[in-house]
């Protein structure tokens, strides 16, 4: 087993814009073990199935209102703000 630095490589985290534009040389495969035809030579897709969706609300006056303040208080902590 390799043991890897747990240092970051980047001071932040990148954007999704930001890590398509690096280049595939910089994508460390070590930890991944190579395939090859053999491996994929039975491989299928299969997709899940359709399932209906079912309400899952909460009775009452004012939940959605709620439930709201709550996703834009989670959505601001994740912003650091």
């Amino acid at each position: 087993m390799n043991v890897k630095s747990t240092k970051p490589r980047f001071s932040r985290p990148l954007t999704a814009r930001e890590l398509a534009a690096l280049p595939d040389e910089t994508i460390d495969y070590s930890d991944i073990p190579a395939t090859d035809a053999a491996f994929w030579k039975d491989a299928k897709v299969e997709f899940a199935p359709f399932a209906p969706k079912k309400s899952v609300t909460k009775p009452g006056r004012g939940y959605q209102t709620a439930m709201n303040a709550v996703l834009k208080a989670y959505v601001k902590a994740q912003k650091g703000g």
